[in-house]
């Protein structure tokens, strides 16, 4: 009988619009509405509460490192900076450390490049069967020649399964993104180089445009020469 009943058309039972005297006051409010704003509204009031609670059992004698650290800035506690962490030596360090992982990356991606370069070359010449005819005439060997450019034409249309060929371009796409890794880490390695130098002690300037012999879209620095001691 459920069956039955649930087959029975029903009247579909809709909410009232908002009256055409209330239409400056926008969409009339429905339940589902109702439900998010409820919602949201008993979310703020718990987390007052529990804040309210936290403050009234809070310990006078409590402390943590944030106090010492933090100053108010209108009424809002901001940590100190944290610029001068770290020493000259140890920035140096850890700029010599990211590049030597930058460095072993590429170097990584260069030899993964070479060994698919050197799998799709031999995939690419394969060793063709040859075999030798002997004609007795000029009309059999112009028949034979024929047939074998018709079997060439074959084996160059494609006889490969597809698997193996989509297996082909897969490899290729993989090629092509890994090489433009490389070009990618080598920029940032160059970049990164450059940082490092700059932070060295020495006397250097950037060069201006007329001074540059090839003018690049990086800005390129001179050292002044100092004398070893």
């Amino acid at each position: 009988m459920s069956s039955f009943k649930n087959a029975i058309p029903r009247r579909a039972h809709k909410e009232r619009a908002q009256p055409q005297a209330r239409k400056k006051f926008g969409l009339l409010e429905k339940h589902k509405d109702y439900v998010v704003r409820a919602t949201a509204f008993h979310k703020k009031e718990q987390a007052l509460q529990k804040l309210k609670e936290k403050a009234a059992f809070r310990n006078p004698d409590e402390f943590y490192f944030k106090m010492v650290k933090t100053k108010t800035v209108d009424g809002v506690h901001k940590l100190e900076s944290q610029a001068n962490k770290y020493t000259p030596e140890e920035l140096m360090l850890m700029k010599t450390q990211d590049i030597g992982y930058i460095l072993q990356k590429v170097q990584s991606e260069k030899k993964k490049i070479e060994k698919l370069t050197a799998m799709l070359h031999s995939l690419d010449n394969q060793p063709s069967n040859k075999r030798v005819y002997y004609a007795e005439d000029r009309e059999e060997a112009e028949e034979l020649a024929s047939k074998a450019s018709e079997r060439s034409n074959l084996a160059a249309s494609g006889n490969l399964p597809s698997s193996i060929r989509r297996k082909t371009a897969t490899s290729y796409r993989e090629l092509e993104a890994r090489k433009s890794r490389v070009r990618d880490l080598e920029k940032v390695y160059m970049d990164m180089t450059m940082q490092k130098e700059l932070q060295k002690s020495g006397r250097k300037r950037k060069l201006r445009e007329e001074e540059l012999v090839n003018p690049t879209t990086k800005p390129v620095y001179k050292w002044r020469q100092e004398r070893k001691r």
